[in-house]
């Protein structure tokens, strides 16, 4: 009897766990979904280890997703690659190519299958401290979506900058050539700019002065003394 009763228990919270798990996955599909159409240039999409550290600037938002790192990428791949705004820039740690498998078990299969996934792709390589503080300095200033995976690999996680699909780099680059150097800002005084040094005038020569007339020529006679 308590044998059927704990099988009967196992059979009726089956199907929960089940839902439960679907819930989650749903609920960072649905976060990616909402969040997409708010984000924009500058904005940042982390898909990220389990190891990946819960940043505590004011713009930084975390979502324990449950799921594998690859299905997470390929997702928001997906849902940018069906956007009308926004592009993606990709970043990965500088570290991953010289993880060794003796040491992390499984980078091997990681690093082959982000590589198929991101085929095509530009991927910028920048050191994991770097991409951390960079997205630690976004997070002041602008929102930035962080998904954490299950994923056990070292130094794997895919940073995301989102750019202007319709406005491209190059378009960028020929604006701020014809725009020239940017104006002053309204209301502030230009800065003095140092002078070159100047030789001081010679001092004023004195003018000789005319000595009276006649007195120059004919001294006066001198007054005899008396004794």
């Amino acid at each position: 009897m308590r044998k059927f009763v704990l099988v009967f228990a196992f059979l009726m919270a089956a199907p929960l766990f089940v839902a439960q798990k679907a819930a989650a996955s749903a609920s960072w599909q649905k976060t990616v979904d909402e969040a997409l159409p708010l984000l924009g240039h500058r904005n940042w999409i982390l898909i990220v280890d389990s190891a990946y550290p819960l940043q505590s600037s004011a713009g930084v938002e975390t979502v324990e997703t449950g799921a594998d790192q690859i299905e997470v990428v390929r997702y928001v791949m997906g849902a940018i690659d069906k956007s009308i705004h926004v592009r993606p820039d990709f970043f990965m740690d500088a570290e991953l190519p010289f993880v060794q498998e003796e040491d992390a078990p499984g980078t091997t299969a990681y690093r082959d299958a982000i590589a198929k996934l991101l085929d095509g792709q530009t991927i910028q390589s920048e050191l994991h401290e770097r991409l951390i503080e960079e997205v630690d300095r976004a997070g002041q200033l602008v929102h930035v979506l962080v998904l954490k995976t299950r994923l056990a690999v070292p130094y794997s996680s895919v940073f995301i900058r989102l750019n202007c699909k319709y406005w491209g780099d190059d378009a960028e680059e020929r604006l701020r050539s014809k725009m020239g150097p940017p104006p002053e800002a309204p209301g502030v005084a230009p800065v003095p700019q140092p002078q070159p040094a100047q030789q001081a005038p010679p001092p004023a020569q004195p003018e000789p002065q005319a000595p009276p007339s006649g007195s120059d020529q004919n001294p006066p006679p001198a007054t005899p003394q008396s004794n």
